[in-house]
């Protein structure tokens, strides 16, 4: 169960850390055809209405969106739930806000239910901000005198005050987001889901929104669904990845990451550029230093067609394809043997505070006048497993005696 593999506030009381969600063995099917899910329906319906069991067999065109999961979150936990396009976090998130029924298996809630799970999900187009404030609230179950007391800090929060008396039909996408979010945390619910939308906000609002839930976890449990995996490591105290509606991994935030990870090949070799030079292949041997930093000894197969200065730049991607560390030398880059034959180009790199994970190396020669004559990306797996737990962008400066030419 989760609660055994989540992180727990030792300060944290045994009351505070009442269980607030429960799913046990749930399941939901649907099916590809619309006929048949129509006759499927009016069949379900009938066996309820005359007291029988629905079937639990899927029948023709039939799929398991989600299957057999289960897990329990305490007051404290924050569940980040993550998985490819498809693998059936929306649907388990609807079953939890009691959208959609399963068809197995128990959900037990308790508390309050905040939720932000589709965009817009829960606004009348045609009333102000101001009014679909007071509907959604009211959905949570708080009284309108709690919502008065609460509609300022709810506005502020939102940023969205000289639009608040605006028809929602009117607001841009972010502004649906900002309101739907200050709704649900103003209020502080029990149990906060919240499912990608905020993927939709400006990057100063994504930073206010994962403190904001950093700051309400000490009281209430939360489901966070990113594609981030940044956002879920800040946030999240473990992990639930789902893959084609199963639980593949539950537990702990690191380990689930890698293998969200591990579900995405990006290793195809990209070659672009003007001509003038061809990279012929690398190589590259990781070492570790005594305090575990990293060192790397790359090694590039080159060849220029052209007569004139040239230079190389080498950079590392991280798998959500972010440069991580840019390695050069001089203003330009290191600067290649002006030779039409064949050369090698060993680099060596110690002390490079690259976080643990799995990196893409990219190679790029570069004349002077910088157009680009060859660029080849994912030359290269680089597997990193250091100490390091944060990462930053570096900018690796070579001396002279870290280059050498074969």
């Amino acid at each position: 169960m989760i609660e055994d593999q989540l992180h727990v506030d030792q300060n944290t009381t045994t009351l505070d850390r009442e269980v607030l969600v429960k799913v046990e063995g749930v399941s939901k099917k649907f099916c590809r055809s619309l006929k048949k899910s129509l006759w499927y329906g009016v069949k379900d319906i009938a066996s309820e209405i005359v007291g029988k069991d629905k079937t639990q067999e899927l029948r023709a065109d039939e799929f398991w969106a989600v299957n057999d999961v289960s897990f329990e979150l305490r007051r404290g936990d924050c569940l980040g739930l993550i998985g490819h396009n498809g693998a059936g976090k929306s649907t388990l998130l609807k079953m939890l806000n009691g959208l959609i029924k399963p068809d197995k298996g128990t959900i037990t809630m308790k508390g309050r239910i905040g939720a932000l799970i589709e965009l817009g999900a829960g606004f009348n187009p045609i009333l102000t901000g101001r009014e679909n404030i007071y509907n959604n609230a009211a959905v949570l179950g708080f009284s309108k005198e709690e919502v008065d007391a609460k509609l300022e800090d709810i506005i502020e929060f939102a940023e969205i005050r000289d639009f608040i008396d605006t028809p929602v039909q009117n607001y841009s996408s972010g502004m649906k987001v900002r309101l739907g979010f200050a709704v649900a945390a103003q209020m502080e619910p029990d149990v906060l889901i919240i499912d990608e939308v905020l993927a939709v906000g400006d990057v100063g609002f994504r930073l206010k929104c994962i403190s904001k839930i950093s700051e309400l976890i000490r009281r209430t449990c939360v489901i966070f669904v990113s594609h981030s995996m940044t956002q879920i490591s800040r946030v999240s105290t473990g992990t639930m990845l789902l893959e084609r509606g199963r639980v593949k991994f539950l537990g702990e935030i690191s380990m689930g990451i890698q293998k969200y990870y591990e579900l995405f090949s990006n290793e195809n070799r990209l070659e672009l550029g003007v001509g003038g030079a061809t990279i012929y292949g690398s190589d590259v041997a990781v070492s570790y230093s005594k305090n575990m930093s990293a060192e790397l000894r790359i090694s590039i197969e080159l060849k220029l067609n052209i007569s004139n200065k040239a230079y190389l730049w080498l950079m590392l991607w991280d798998q959500e394809l972010k440069p991580v560390a840019d390695i050069y030398a001089g203003q330009n880059g290191i600067c290649l043997r002006d030779t039409l034959e064949s050369q090698c180009i060993e680099v060596n790199c110690p002390n490079i505070n690259l976080a643990s994970g799995k990196y893409m190396l990219s190679a790029i020669i570069v004349d002077g006048f910088g157009r680009v004559l060859k660029r080849v990306d994912n030359m290269q797996a680089v597997i990193i497993s250091t100490n390091v737990h944060t990462q930053a962008v570096i900018n690796y400066m070579l001396d002279s005696n870290q280059i050498t030419f074969k």
